[in-house]
């Protein structure tokens, strides 16, 4: 079976072996609670010992440890990891469990780099009709069968419960499914949590950790840049199984962050601890963010599908993942037909970067991209501030003229496609 290759672009074109960046940007201001914990801790210039950030630092570990014990994964200080970004903690498990990986399609734009980077085969598995995130437990189970009968070591099986690039969250039902299959070919799973505090319904969205279903066989990690932190200031955590296995890997896991010194910036590191503790500032910023953010996103959703286009309603983020293949005949007329040719084309058009489906690991072919709804709330501090306090956000000025621009280009999509309708 054939891994992901990255230069597998044609002729004339070259690799895309890495996405945009790792995660869509919140576009608002930095919460001044975070602000004054960064600050605080600017006059710290004395190099910290190795290790006091990579999982052993006490406020950062138990910080973490209080995060998710209040989610219901009791965690061990123990068996927390930090890094700069969620990236490198992947690229450190990976490097830690060796063998092949084995990820949803599509999958975050960061999964695939990271095992390029070490030089593992990465294999992608398609998504059910549900939900993106996880692989299909059906082909899960065939994939890994034509791995290992080519020669393959498949050890190493990604998920996001609620996901990039698609904005879904993956039923309960349809996780299990999935993590039973993994279970049975002897699979480490690595669950990306970095969404999970950016669910839109969240009393009528069940959200289940796969660490809830396979204590002994998952790790946790969470970019806090999903919900909490700046994306330009990186910071994420891991979370390691209890048990023999889960010691050891995450020993081989801090040997690999010490090698790179990945360590996460103390005032920065104090700014994760800040967010992490959840005081009623953060956690009313983040409520207010992901309302402000859900509103847009299904505003987006409405304008996309009401054209033509296809999108599964989005369920958490920052984003949404649209198929625009009824257009294909109408695109083929503007030179685009792939999603390299769509990202520029909807790129120029619409002034904003508008990532194709290649990015995440999806068929070059197919004509899909991911949609951030931070492109919507304006180009100051002072526009996205308003947005968040604003009730009604769609009626403010920089969001309707966003709205209105998508709404032009994908009339424009329709407008061509039903000209090159055959006649009936």
């Amino acid at each position: 079976m054939r891994p992901v290759d990255p230069e597998d672009r044609g002729e004339g074109r070259g690799p895309v072996r890495y996405g945009p960046s790792a995660l869509p940007d919140e576009g608002l201001p930095v919460l001044p609670e975070l602000s004054a914990a960064l600050t605080a801790a600017a006059g710290r210039t004395r190099r910290a010992p190795a290790g006091a950030v990579l999982g052993a630092d006490p406020a950062l570990r138990d910080a973490a440890c209080g995060y998710w014990r209040r989610r219901g994964l009791p965690s061990s200080p123990g068996r927390v990891a930090a890094a700069p970004g969620a990236p490198m903690l992947l690229l450190a498990v990976a490097a830690a469990l060796g063998g092949d990986v084995l990820v949803p399609r599509p999958c975050a734009a960061w999964w695939l780099p990271s095992a390029r980077l070490l030089g593992r085969p990465a294999f992608t598995v398609p998504t059910p009709a549900e939900c993106g995130g996880v692989p299909d437990p059906y082909a899960l189970l065939e994939t890994v069968r034509r791995v290992r009968a080519e020669g393959g070591d498949p050890r190493l099986l990604m998920v996001s419960v609620a996901d990039d690039p698609t904005g879904t969250v993956a039923p309960p039902e349809v996780l299990h499914e999935t993590v039973e299959a993994a279970a049975g070919e002897g699979l480490h799973l690595l669950s990306d949590e970095t969404w999970r505090d950016t669910v839109h319904a969240p009393h009528e969205t069940v959200v289940v950790s796969p660490a809830e279903m396979l204590p002994e066989r998952v790790t946790v990690v969470t970019d806090l840049a999903g919900a909490y932190l700046p994306a330009g200031w990186p910071a994420a955590i891991a979370r390691f199984p209890a048990g023999a296995a889960g010691g050891v890997l995450h020993a081989r896991v801090l040997d690999v962050l010490t090698a790179l010194d990945a360590r996460i910036a103390d005032p920065v590191a104090a700014a994760a601890v800040r967010a992490l503790d959840e005081p009623d500032p953060v956690t009313a910023r983040v409520a207010a963010a992901v309302r402000l953010h859900a509103r847009l996103a299904r505003a987006v959703h409405a304008v996309v599908t009401g054209a033509g286009a296809l999108a599964r309603p989005p369920r958490a983020g920052r984003h949404l993942y649209a198929d625009l293949g009824p257009f294909r005949a109408a695109l083929a007329t503007r030179g685009v037909s792939d999603a390299q040719e769509l990202e520029d084309f909807l790129g120029a058009r619409m002034g904003v970067p508008v990532p194709g489906g290649h990015r995440f690991g999806d068929d070059l072919g197919a004509l899909r991209v991911r949609l951030s709804t931070a492109d919507l709330l304006g180009g100051t501090d002072q526009e996205r501030a308003e947005a968040l306090r604003c009730p009604q956000p769609l009626e403010l000025p920089p969001v309707r003229r966003a709205l209105i621009s998508l709404r032009s280009v994908f009339g424009d999509l329709r407008d061509d496609a039903q000209r090159w309708e055959p006649p009936r």
